[in-house]
């Protein structure tokens, strides 16, 4: 008897766009393996790159809180998403959000551990037990990112679904820039990037990139193989790298040409360095 289940088969459509009955198949092939099934979609060439994101099982906010030395992320976890919008579940994320940043505290414990600036005679973690008091649902501070502010660099941050998705940019080379990095973070929350540019995607992710190219050439002489395998490659990366990316407002630059031509309108060498993509319910 197989033991895929209709929600596996949907989870795996979900994730490639690929048919139910090639995605059962794919399931059975890999015998229930979620990764190995999208792989062997992959190699038939009837999925293209997937994103990491699968379903998302919990609700919850995301807030941020910026300094002149520093910007606080924070995720916190609850039950429904009727709770996310209660004004004293905002109002507490709001809170942790200024601490982390104002305190410039780094670790999730020790946040817990703190006096909470909402109510000095209770840690943070007395304090999350009365707000799962009085709004009667499991709630959880999931993490926590403090990002220490470089010198001559420029950040940017969008939030999209009222609190559901974050993303902050960090663009090196001069102050004055947030404009810039803003529509950075704003491309990020729409086309999310898990890399910030080719040198950043692992090796190990790059050979399984070719191993899957080679399988969908057939019939070829080994150097032109090579050819299209290369190509293949770069085109991963301008769909998984940020810099890389044709940017969502104008597809005719990429997000490292829109950052040069801005660089070259005000004579400054402008890189983005960094980026933070956060939604709720994911790692990253």
């Amino acid at each position: 008897m197989s033991n895929i289940t209709p929600q596996m088969v949907k989870d795996l459509r979900e994730r490639t766009g690929v048919g139910m009955s090639k995605c059962k198949e794919a399931l059975d092939e890999a015998k229930g393996d979620m990764e190995k099934a999208i792989e062997i979609l992959r190699k038939s060439g009837m999925a293209s790159a997937v994103k990491k994101e699968g379903r998302e099982t919990k609700e919850g906010l995301i807030s941020y809180y910026e300094t002149k030395e520093a910007i606080a992320l924070v995720e916190v976890n609850c039950e429904t998403d009727f709770v996310a919008q209660n004004e004293k579940f905002k109002s507490f994320i709001d809170s942790l959000a200024k601490q982390v940043a104002e305190q410039k505290i780094s670790n999730l414990e020790s946040l817990m551990n703190k006096p909470s600036i909402s109510d000095k005679t209770l840690s943070v973690e007395q304090y999350r037990n009365l707000v799962v008091q009085a709004l009667g649902e499991n709630i959880q501070v999931k993490r926590i990112l403090l990002i220490e502010k470089g010198k001559d660099t420029s950040y940017g941050i969008y939030v999209h679904m009222k609190g559901k998705i974050l993303s902050v940019v960090e663009v090196k080379g001069a102050l004055g820039e947030e404009a810039l990095a803003k529509e950075v973070a704003m491309h990020s929350v729409a086309s999310s990037p898990d890399y910030l540019n080719p040198q950043m995607v692992p090796q190990d992710v790059i050979e399984k990139e070719k191993e899957i190219a080679r399988s969908q050439i057939k019939n070829k002489p080994e150097n032109v193989i090579e050819k299209i395998v290369v190509g293949k490659i770069q085109s991963f990366f301008d769909e998984v790298c940020l810099i890389c990316q044709k940017y969502v407002k104008d597809p005719n630059v990429s997000i490292q040409q829109f950052i040069d031509n801005r660089g070259k309108a005000v004579a400054k060498n402008l890189q983005v360095s960094n980026f933070w993509r956060w939604k709720v319910g994911n790692e990253r």
